[in-house]
């Protein structure tokens, strides 16, 4: 399954006005769970922030929901956003500035390569490290590029059935993915061999999230690559199944789970 090719598709759909880009990042931040465990840990770590000068690094930032989201939470937060796809960037920078968003920028980067020392007191790198190979760099360089006492937040799929890979003999649901997940003790010791602290890894995406995500995400998407027809179908299925991801969704966040096909780590410089 190739999600690259829809994601452009939605983007189309989205960007054509700043009201429907708004609307697109409001449907993201309902349908995705992992929206729901990372706006939970930003919302922890702004208590004691928001009338704070922060230096904020958005390490992957796709279409830019949580940069948004970041840049909504306070104006005296200033936030880089980064990613290595021309287009979004270039679609995201005319967006920020449509909506008037003096507190941020986009710019083209490779996170491989990109270090800023001491710049930033939080870096976020949601869905990212799946897809790139040299891992243990990346984390160098946010190490580098974080002050002391900052804090990286990564949303990652797990060893757990991330990327829905149950078995060694199944490959990725989503084919851009170099690594199907990590392991708990995996991706804590890749950190601490870059120079963190102190890690602290928790599952997301327990049995009410699988199935969340199953009813939200892998089934439309599986229908939409089929035939774009099932664009018009989707306001009906939905409508049907959107009270119960809802309720899903708010289950796998509040509750604690001892296995998950997600991971939820913080690491502090």
């Amino acid at each position: 399954m190739q999600y690259d090719p829809i994601k452009r598709i939605l983007g189309d759909v989205f960007n054509q006005t700043p009201f429907l880009r708004r609307i697109f990042y409001h449907l993201l931040d309902l349908l995705l769970l992992r929206a729901w465990h990372v706006h939970k840990e930003l919302k922890a770590w702004a208590l004691a922030r928001k009338g704070k000068e922060q230096h904020i690094l958005d390490a992957g930032s796709g279409f830019g929901q949580y940069t948004y989201f970041l840049t909504s939470m306070s104006d005296k937060w200033s936030v880089l956003a980064v990613d290595v796809k021309e287009e979004q960037v270039s679609d995201s920078n005319r967006f920020f500035r449509a909506i008037d968003r003096q507190n941020v920028v986009f710019r083209i980067a490779d996170l491989v390569q990109f270090r800023q020392p001491n710049s930033f007191d939080l870096v976020l790198s949601v869905d990212v490290m799946e897809h790139i190979e040299e891992d243990v760099q990346v984390f160098k360089n946010i190490h580098a590029s974080l002050r002391s006492g900052g804090m990286l937040v990564i949303s990652t799929p797990s060893d757990q059935g991330g990327s829905d890979v149950h078995s060694g003999d199944e490959s990725s649901f989503i084919e851009e993915h170099v690594r199907d997940g990590y392991g708990i003790q995996e991706i804590h010791g890749k950190l601490q061999r870059a120079g963190f602290r102190r890690v602290e890894a928790r599952y997301s995406y327990g049995k009410p999230g699988q199935i969340s995500w199953r009813l939200s995400m892998k089934y439309p998407l599986q229908l939409l690559g089929v035939s774009k027809i099932f664009f018009l179908l989707l306001p009906f299925y939905y409508l049907i199944t959107f009270p119960f991801c809802l309720l899903l969704n708010w289950m796998d966040v509040n509750g604690k789970h001892e296995s998950g096909t997600g991971l939820i780590v913080k690491a502090w410089k």
